[in-house]
C-alpha cells in the first residue's frame, strides 16, 4: 500500500513539475534559514554547560548605587576571595581569577635570547588552584591540585604551547615573560578549552604571581574594583543564594570604608553570565535571552511563511485534481485513504526541501560563521540534537502544510468531481488563501521594518557626531615598565619627523574606549565623594589638539608629568549642579583623600567617552606620564601605508621585545556596535529570505489564477479590455492584501521596535518615512513579482483560450 502511495506520489510530482519547484524551493529555504538559526541559538545556549558544577557557581560582582540608576560591574575588589573565605566557611569553594589585557608574551632560547614575541589580546588570566576544582578545564600534563600553587608558575592550553614551543611536550618546565617583567614556569599543559566557554584560557598564571607585579598594592585594597577581577562562590547542597545574597551587604559594610558605603555586592549565577549585558563576561559578549526569543520566534515565523505558501498553493490547484478524488472515491477509495495519499504527498515533498536545505546549510555556514565570528559546526548523520530537529520539523512542515489541503481535496462530492462542478474559487478557500497571504506579508513587513530601523541605527552609531576628531588616527599600545617609558622622548621626535604623521599625543586611552578608569572624588572642599562616578581621561597636552576636543571655559592644562591640574566636561558640572562654565574654573578636585587634588582650569564641550548606547558621562582629564600606554598617531591623508611602515620601523627599533600592533581609531568605535553590525546583517539576510519565499507564493498563485481564468482574459480582450486593464484586474487584489497585511505588521513592528531602542541612550526616532518606505517597498516587489505572470496572461492571444475546452 506504501509503495503505491509513493509511486502515486511521485508521479503527481512529475506531473506538476513547476508546482513541485516552487513548494521545494520555498520549504527548502524556509527550512535552511529555521536550521541555522536553530545551530546559533543552540551555541549560544551551550556556553558552559559543561561545567559538571555549573548550577552551584556563581560569580560575586560589584553594584555602584548612584542617584538615577544603578551600574553594575563583574569584577570586584581583589581581596574579597580571601575575604570571603574567612566570613563565611560553609561555602564549599571560592576561587579569584583575574584576567590581563593586551598582554606582550615573551618566548626565550637556551640562552636567553628572544626567540619568539607574541601579544595576546585576551586569555592571560591569574587564578586561584580553586578555580580548577569549580570548573572542568582538564590537563593533559601536569598534576592539577599543585600546578599553580605556587607564585611564577603557569599552565598552557595546548594550541599556546604549540604556538610559543612547536610541541607542547617541549613546553614543560621553559620559562617565559608575561607582561612587564614577570618571568614564570611552565607546570603543565591544558586542553584546549571549548569554543562555547566565557572563559578563554590560554595561559593561567598562579594568582600568587600578582604580588611580584605591579597590582601588589591592589592585593589589599579593598577600594578599587578592577573589571576583569572576578570571583566565583561554589554553594554546597541545600544552601541558599538568596540568603547569601542578602548577607552581602554586612560583608561589605565590614571591609569597606564608611564612604563606600553605598557600593553593594551581589551574585550571578554562572548560567546567566552569557547572556547579562548588565555585567559583560571576559568574551566581552553576551548574547540576551531576549535575542535568543526573537530569533526563535523569526525561525518560526520564516518556516510558518513556507508552510502557508504551500496551503495556498495546494488549495489552489485542488480544482485540477478533483476527477482524480472523484475515480478514487467511485472505485472504493475512503476519505482517511485520500488524507494519507495526499499528506504522504506532503512528506514527499518535504523531504525533498529537507535534503535541498540541508546542502544550503553547509554552503552557507562558512559565510554565517565568518559573519558572526562563530565556530558553527553541522553534522546531520552524527549530532542527535540535529537529527531531533531535523526529524521533527520533517513531521511538523508536513501535518501543518499538507492536512488542511489533505482534508480540502478528499472532501470532494465523486459525482461533483467527475461533473467538472468543482470550483477552484469556492468561498472558503478564496477566504483562506487570502488570510494566508496577509498572513505572510505580515511577517515579512514587520522583518522589513525591523531590518530598516536597525540599519538606520547602525548608520547613526558609524556616523553620529562624538564630539571629537576620530579620522585618520591610530592608537598604538606600548610597554609601561620604567626602561620603555624612558624611550618614549627619543620615539615622539623620531616620529614627529616623519612626513607623513600630522599630530602625535601620549595618553591612558583614546576619547572612547572600551577600557578605562572610573572613580567618584570630593568637589570644592566638600567632605564627602561624590554619588557619581566620573570617567578618568589621562592625556598630554597634545590630545586636545589631536581630537579636536572643543573648549567653553579656561584652557588645557599645562605641561607636567604629574596630576597638578584638571579640565572636566559639561556633564561633570551639571551633576555638581554648576550652570556657567565659567563658574567651574579653579574650583578643586580631590581624589583618592588626597593622593591626586587639583584646581579644575578648563572645561571642554561633552563628548562620547564609551558606545552611544550609554548616557554622556562625566569626564575628568590630567596629565600623569606613569599610566600612559597609548600613543595616539595622526597620519596624513592618502599616507596611510607609507606612514605606518615608517612608525612600525621606529617601533621595532625603540621595543625590539614588544609586538607592534596598531587599531584605526573608526574601527575600534564601530567594534562597539559589532553584535548590532551583526544582527543588522542577519535581519537583512531574513527579511530577504521572506520577501522571496512571499514573492514564490504569489508567482504560484498568480500562475494559477491565470491559467483558471483563461477563457475570461480572452473574452475581455474580445471585447475590447486593454493589456493594462488585464493586468490590473490580476494584479489589483494582491495589492490590496499587502495594503492590509501593512495596517497589521506596521503597529506591532513599531511596539517591538520601540522597546528594542529603549535600551539605548542614543536611538533613532521611528518616523514614518521607514514605514512608508516598507509599504512602497512591498508593492513594488509584489507587482514585479506578480506583473510579468500577469503581463503574459494579458498578452496571449485570445483565439486560442476561447478555443481551448
Amino acid at each position: 500500500m506504501f509503495k503505491n502511495y509513493f509511486t502515486i506520489a511521485l508521479r503527481s510530482l512529475q506531473r506538476n513539475k513547476s508546482y513541485a519547484a516552487i513548494n521545494i524551493t520555498g520549504l527548502a529555504v524556509g527550512i535552511a534559514a529555521c536550521l541555522l538559526l536553530f545551530l546559533v541559538i543552540r551555541f549560544e545556549n551551550s556556553f558552559d554547560n559543561f561545567h559538571a558544577k555549573k548550577n552551584s557557581i556563581y560569580r560575586v560582582s560589584s553594584e555602584f548605587k548612584g542617584p538615577v540608576r544603578s551600574n553594575y560591574s563583574a569584577g570586584v575588589p581583589f581581596p574579597t576571595g580571601k575575604g570571603l573565605r574567612i566570613d563565611y566557611p560553609q561555602l564549599k569553594n571560592v576561587a579569584s581569577i583575574y584576567q590581563d589585557d593586551n598582554i606582550n608574551v615573551l618566548v626565550q632560547g637556551s640562552n636567553g635570547e628572544i626567540v619568539k614575541k607574541f601579544k595576546e589580546e585576551t586569555g592571560v588570566f591569574f587564578a586561584e588552584p580553586q578555580f580548577f576544582d569549580m570548573f572542568d578545564f582538564k590537563l593533559l600534563s601536569g598534576n592539577i591540585k599543585n600546578a599553580i600553587s605556587e607564585p611564577n608558575t603557569a599552565l598552557l592550553t595546548k594550541a599556546t604551547a604549540e604556538r610559543y614551543f612547536d610541541t607542547w611536550q617541549s613546553s614543560i618546565g621553559k620559562t617565559i615573560k608575561i607582561g612587564r617583567n614577570t618571568f614564570v614556569k611552565i607546570t603543565g599543559i591544558l586542553e584546549n578549552v571549548p569554543v562555547n566557554t566565557d572563559f578563554p584560557l590560554k595561559v593561567v598564571v598562579s594568582y600568587s604571581t600578582l604580588m611580584n607585579t605591579g597590582l601588589k598594592s591592589n592585593m589589599d585594597d579593598w577600594v578599587s574594583t578592577f573589571s576583569n577581577a572576578y570571583c566565583f562562590v561554589e554553594f554546597p547542597e541545600n544552601y541558599s543564594p538568596t540568603q547569601f545574597n542578602s548577607s552581602l551587604a554586612g560583608f561589605v559594610k565590614k571591609h569597606k570604608p564608611a564612604e563606600y558605603a553605598k557600593d553593594a555586592m551581589t551574585i550571578q549565577p554562572l548560567t546567566d553570565i552569557h547572556f547579562n549585558d548588565d555585567f559583560g563576561n571576559f568574551n566581552g559578549r553576551t548574547f540576551s535571552k531576549q535575542l535568543i526569543t526573537a530569533l526563535s520566534l523569526i525561525g518560526i515565523f520564516l518556516l510558518i511563511i513556507a508552510c502557508v505558501n504551500f496551503i495556498n498553493l495546494a488549495t489552489a490547484q485542488a480544482v485540477n485534481r478533483s476527477k482524480e478524488v472523484g475515480i478514487r472515491k467511485v472505485l472504493g477509495s475512503n476519505r482517511t485513504q485520500l488524507v494519507t495519499q495526499f499528506i504522504g504527498e506532503t512528506g514527499l515533498i518535504t523531504f525533498f526541501a529537507m535534503l535541498l536545505a540541508m546542502c544550503i546549510v553547509v554552503i552557507v555556514l562558512p559565510l554565517l560563521n565568518t559573519l558572526l565570528r562563530l565556530q558553527l559546526s553541522f553534522h546531520p548523520f552524527s549530532d542527535p540534537s540535529v537529527l531531533l530537529f531535523l526529524g521533527t520539523t520533517l513531521v511538523l512542515v508536513t501535518l501543518l502544510s499538507g492536512f488542511y489541503p489533505a482534508m480540502v481535496l478528499s472532501g470532494f462530492n465523486p459525482i461533483n468531481a467527475l461533473k467538472n462542478k468543482v470550483a477552484a474559487s469556492r468561498k472558503g478557500n478564496i477566504s483562506l488563501r487570502r488570510a494566508l497571504v496577509v498572513l505572510q506579508f505580515v511577517i515579512a513587513q514587520a522583518l522589513i521594518i525591523g531590518t530598516v530601523v536597525v540599519v538606520k541605527q547602525m548608520s547613526y552609531f558609524i556616523n553620529a557626531d562624538l564630539g571629537f576628531n576620530k579620522e585618520a588616527i591610530i592608537n598604538v599600545p606600548f610597554p609601561g615598565d620604567s626602561l620603555s617609558r624612558s624611550r618614549i622622548g627619543i620615539l615622539s621626535a623620531e616620529l614627529k619627523q616623519q612626513p607623513g604623521i600630522k599630530a602625535l599625543s601620549f595618553s591612558f586611552a583614546s576619547p572612547a574606549d572600551n577600557f578605562g578608569w572610573n572613580s567618584d572624588f570630593k568637589f570644592n572642599n566638600s567632605p564627602n565623594n561624590t554619588d557619581f562616578g566620573a570617567s578618568l581621561k589621562w592625556a598630554d597636552t597634545a590630545y586636545f589638539r589631536m581630537y579636536n576636543l572643543q573648549f567653553v571655559a579656561g584652557r588645557m592644562y599645562l605641561p607636567s608629568d604629574t596630576v597638578k591640574e584638571f579640565v572636566v566636561n559639561e556633564n561633570l558640572l551639571e551633576r555638581v549642579g554648576i550652570h556657567n562654565p565659567a563658574d567651574a574654573i579653579n574650583k578643586k578636585i580631590n581624589m583618592w583623600n588626597g593622593e591626586k587634588v587639583g584646581l579644575i582650569v578648563g572645561v571642554v564641550k561633552d563628548f562620547h567617552a564609551s558606545s552611544l548606547r550609554n548616557p554622556i558621562n562625566p569626564v575628568i582629564m590630567s596629565t600623569w606620564n606613569d599610566v600612559y600606554q597609548t600613543a595616539n598617531i595622526q597620519i596624513q591623508p592618502g599616507k596611510a601605508k607609507e606612514s605606518l611602515a615608517a612608525v612600525e620601523k621606529l617601533w621595532n627599533k625603540t621595543f625590539p621585545n614588544f609586538v607592534f600592533e596598531y587599531t584605526f581609531l573608526d574601527q575600534k568605535i564601530a567594534d562597539f556596535y559589532r553584535q548590532e553590525n551583526q544582527l543588522s546583517q542577519l535581519y537583512k539576510i531574513f527579511a530577504a529570505i521572506a520577501i522571496f519565499i512571499s514573492c514564490l507564493g504569489l508567482y504560484g498563485l498568480i500562475s494559477f489564477m491565470a491559467v483558471q481564468r483563461n477563457k475570461e482574459m480572452g473574452i475581455r480582450k474580445v471585447l475590447g479590455a486593454s493589456v493594462s486593464n488585464i493586468v490590473y484586474l490580476l494584479s489589483k487584489e494582491f495589492t490590496l492584501l499587502i495594503i492590509i497585511a501593512f495596517l497589521i505588521a506596521s503597529p506591532v513592528a513599531y511596539y517591538f521596535m520601540h522597546k528594542w531602542l529603549e535600551k539605548y541612550a542614543f536611538a533613532i526616532p521611528l518616523r514614518a518615512g521607514i514605514f512608508v518606505l516598507t509599504i512602497i517597498a512591498s508593492i513594488i516587489i509584489a507587482w514585479l513579482t506578480v506583473g510579468y505572470r500577469a503581463l503574459r496572461a494579458a498578452l496571449a492571444n485570445p483565439v486560442k483560450s476561447l478555443r481551448t475546452e
